[in-house]
């Protein structure tokens, strides 16, 4: 009995949301008296590899096959499936992103295993095995007794601290079939964004909606964000209107996200909205309207206009940096 880490990675560099998982890993593996072992799949460098050596990691297998140097969610979530047959792993931890929650459920059906999502604490093994995971939308948290014989666990990212913990990694080569039909999909072309924080993985995020008035107006939004070293996002109707790309879409039918900080700015709250935001540690709202509903979900709430605050905010920040606050 073991358990296995599926380790994430984005052109071959590894996401913060690994190294937490890592922690996690290991940190179940002692509670429960058993071994961490890892898997990575596609093209990542030994450099890169040896790197999860400062989390611990001291066995780990590498599926590098090819015709898995882009992402497939059936071929990638098959291999893993084979990866948890071949080391007898009884539970599998794998990243709460998109593409953990396209491999989760396939390789769960493959080894008729109990999936859970959502889950953002460590697993109870006091008395059977219990994991923690949000609700209704981020809006409550379900206590889960999980009884399957195998458990495959999605961890929301930034829900869990990274710890480091020295190892030598000693890398197997692992050989997975490939079928016909797991590998159907073709990629042709992978476009990323190399300029910008990838906000499932963002600590800060500063946010915007409608209160801007227009695109115009995104230049504070994003000086305020590369000042806080922060991820920039956006309300439904503001991507709608294709005043931002969809990829900063942030809420229920955009992308859900767990940062330390979320910054709203000019964004009402509608409950679409909070779904997706409601994990975050820390809640900033800045909106004219002391009635807008995002106040009631706010940690601290600043009643003003964007067009005032928001520039009062970036001198502060850029006083605080230069030592003259």
């Amino acid at each position: 009995m073991s358990i296995l880490v599926y380790t994430e990675h984005a052109g071959g560099a590894f996401k913060k949301s690994t190294y937490e998982l890592l922690t996690y890993g290991r940190h179940l593996a002692a509670a429960m008296g058993t071994e961490m072992k890892v898997l990575a799949i596609g093209n990542v460098a030994d450099a890169e590899l040896n790197s999860l050596g400062k989390y611990g990691v001291s066995a780990l297998m590498h599926a590098n096959d090819a015709k898995l140097n882009d992402f497939n969610v059936r071929a990638y979530g098959s291999v893993l499936a084979q990866a948890a047959e071949s080391t007898g792993a009884q539970v599998i931890l794998i990243s709460n992103t998109f593409s953990g929650k396209g491999m989760g459920p396939r390789a769960a059906a493959r080894l008729k295993a109990a999936y859970v999502d959502n889950v953002i604490e460590l697993a109870n093994t006091a008395n059977g095995f219990e994991v923690i995971k949000n609700a209704f939308s981020g809006k409550g948290f379900a206590h889960v007794s999980v009884k399957s014989a195998k458990k495959i666990l999605a961890i929301v990212p930034n829900s869990y601290k990274v710890e480091a913990a020295e190892a030598t990694v000693s890398i197997a080569p692992f050989s997975a079939e490939l079928s016909d039909a797991a590998m159907n999909t073709k990629v042709r072309e992978v476009k990323r964004a190399t300029d910008k924080i990838a906000l499932p993985d963002a600590e800060l995020v500063v946010s915007a909606g409608r209160g801007l008035k227009g695109p115009e107006n995104w230049g504070m939004v994003e000086e305020l964000a590369e000042l806080l070293g922060a991820a920039t996002a956006c309300s439904k109707p503001v991507s709608d209107a294709d005043w931002r790309p969809h990829s900063e879409h942030v809420g229920q039918t955009g992308i859900a996200i767990s940062p330390n900080l979320y910054i709203a700015i000019g964004i009402s709250g509608a409950i679409q909205h909070l779904a997706g935001v409601s994990s975050s540690k820390t809640i900033v709202v800045i909106n004219k309207d002391p009635e807008a509903p995002f106040f009631k979900a706010a940690d601290y709430g600043i009643v003003g206009d964007a067009f005032e605050v928001v520039p009062k905010m970036i001198e502060a920040v850029k006083k605080l940096k230069a030592g003259t606050a």
